[in-house]
């Protein structure tokens, strides 16, 4: 692996010339040299428009080839890519291309469609994402640049545009690479400024850790690659493995990803924990809560031929070609977990965040602890900010190669985060005498009893999660008590034919059955149905701030 991420770029579109890299679902592949080649009529736009090196270059749409396409050129060129999520309402994109300072914003057409030009007063000119169309435009020279690109890359490749042509800069490790910003709100934005540095960390990490990867690999993107996540493992490492990336343009449905694990048989799977929690919740769990089924696997001999045939099932689900699952972005269930433990499965829980590029700790599938995140990586130094780390939770505190160079124009929020080197990550741990982390919760979350006690809010709610009829649930403090929402499994009340009385004497069964598990001072008072699902962030992790402050 180069110690310059431009140069791991530039080398693979080099060596996998002619091998597919990017394809919307069930689209054409483009090939790693018509990318190159799609860098550079780009990169001439840049060029011949006055973008500088520094300057900054908005990018929000779904996934899609051209995504990836916009991305690079615009790192390869020498400015800042500004990633939005699709997902942010019109008005908070407007806000974000703002605070950002993006001179130029490249589009999806849905995005575009809510967006008014006219709240944009830093943006020269907007193209749109799929077919890199100039749909706004008020600077003259940008308009005479993208008129003209067609002649400008004629004259600067007459013979073509070849392999020999792909050379781009070389960056400092220190220069700031994208702005990642952690919400859409106003009053919440922080946008991240991640260096190239922590860029070059997190594809040394995969590089090592994951080797199964090669030009004849498939993978599969689905997650939202505005979000350092996705983008690090779905993106930057395939890429740079010359594997075929093949992207779920929409939010995909779970028939559609089904679909796809099927299809294309991804040698290596990036997911967020809903996701897996769900194939257990709606495929396996309604089997297993049968009598017979109970019966069966308390059946030794009968027990081990089961759960082989339901490990079997599972990797069938997901192409069987996979070499393991890593989930992150949100807490695992614990039910689930230990199921898939017992099975077999080939999973791996990581631990990260947006200020580390992501990744701060992994463990391999056949080395990783049942609940634990696994160990700090190789990059990243971490210490548990308390008396006794193996037993008392104490904040989690990392630094090393992956960590940001602070928050854009926010000195404030940069110096409390970023502390003698150290990043404050604001998550509550504890770490065993092996070194695997274990995370407990927010701070921001946690719950002083009237007695003292601390109380972790997500791991009532992980006891909730894990009962029947319960879809998800959020758990808080108010008045000095603990009460909680929950959103209840809709789809299993209306097979079972379940009254409203009976929903009710559910729920009251349902805190009864979690206070059994819980000490005298995590009683539930109270629980409460939320009709709809929870409000999500593009992680797929409940927006907790919506519920708990009103």
């Amino acid at each position: 692996m180069e110690q310059s991420f431009i140069a791991n770029i530039e080398k693979s579109i080099i060596n996998y010339w002619d091998r597919p890299a990017l394809s919307d679902y069930k689209k054409e592949a483009v090939t790693y040299g018509e990318v190159g080649k799609r860098i550079a009529r780009l990169h001439i736009l840049y060029e011949h428009c006055g973008i500088k090196q520094g300057d900054h270059i908005a990018i929000c749409s779904r996934n899609c080839a051209s995504w990836a396409i916009a991305y690079f050129s615009v790192l390869s060129y020498g400015a800042v890519a500004v990633p939005l999520l699709h997902e942010f309402k019109p008005q908070n994109v407007e806000h974000l291309v703002n605070h950002s300072e993006a001179k130029l914003l490249i589009v999806g057409d849905v995005v575009w469609e809510g967006i008014e030009a006219d709240n944009l007063p830093n943006v020269n000119a907007v193209i749109q994402m799929q077919d890199f169309k100039l749909v706004y435009c008020k600077d003259e020279v940008f308009r005479q640049a993208y008129e003209d690109l067609d002649n400008l890359f004629q004259e600067k490749y007459p013979n073509g545009f070849s392999v020999n042509d792909v050379k781009y800069r070389r960056e400092n490790p220190e220069d700031l690479a994208l702005i990642n910003y952690t919400s859409g709100t106003t009053s919440m934005s922080k946008g991240v400024m991640i260096p190239y540095r922590a860029l070059t960390g997190n594809l040394n990490f995969a590089s090592r850790v994951i080797t199964n990867l090669n030009e004849y690999s498939n993978s599969i993107s689905m997650l939202p690659l505005a979000h350092m996540y996705a983008m690090s493992f779905e993106l930057l490492f395939e890429f740079v493995a010359g594997t075929h990336i093949h992207f779920l343009t929409r939010v995909p449905s779970p028939k559609i990803v089904a679909q796809a694990f099927a299809e294309i048989k991804p040698d290596i799977i990036i997911s967020v924990p809903l996701i897996i929690e769900k194939i257990y919740k709606t495929k396996l769990k309604p089997i297993l809560d049968k009598r017979m089924m109970r019966s069966l696997l308390r059946t030794p001999y009968i027990n081990k031929m089961l759960l082989k045939r339901i490990q079997k099932s599972l990797h069938v689900s997901f192409g069987e070609r996979f070499y393991e699952v890593i989930i992150g972005g949100a807490a695992m269930n614990g039910e689930v977990e230990a199921f898939l433990k017992k099975v077999g499965f080939r999973y791996t829980i990581g631990y990260g965040m947006t200020e580390c590029a992501p990744i701060i700790c992994y463990s391999d599938w056949k080395e990783t602890k049942l609940y634990s995140c696994g160990k700090p990586v190789k990059e990243m130094e971490l210490k548990i900010d308390s008396p006794d780390p193996e037993k008392i939770p104490g904040e989690i505190i990392v630094r090393g190669q992956n960590v940001m160079l602070g928050y854009y124009k926010n000195e404030r929020a940069t110096n409390e985060t970023l502390v003698d080197g150290w990043l404050h990550t604001g998550d509550l741990g504890i770490i065993d005498k092996d070194g695997y982390v274990f995370i407990k919760g927010r701070i921001k979350n946690m719950i002083l009893s009237s007695n003292g006690q601390n109380i972790y809010p997500e791991e009532i709610e992980d006891k909730l999660n894990s009962m029947v009829y319960v879809n998800e649930a959020l758990v808080m403090e108010k008045e000095g008590k603990i009460i909680g929402l929950v959103n209840l499994d809709q789809e299993r009340i209306d097979i079972d034919g379940l009254d409203r009385k009976s929903i009710d004497e559910i729920l009251e069964q349902i805190r009864v059955e979690a206070n059994s598990e819980l000490p005298a001072y995590e009683q539930i008072s109270k629980l409460y149905i939320q009709p709809e699902e929870f409000e999500r962030t593009p992680k797929r992790s409940i927006k907790r701030y919506m519920y708990t402050h009103r």
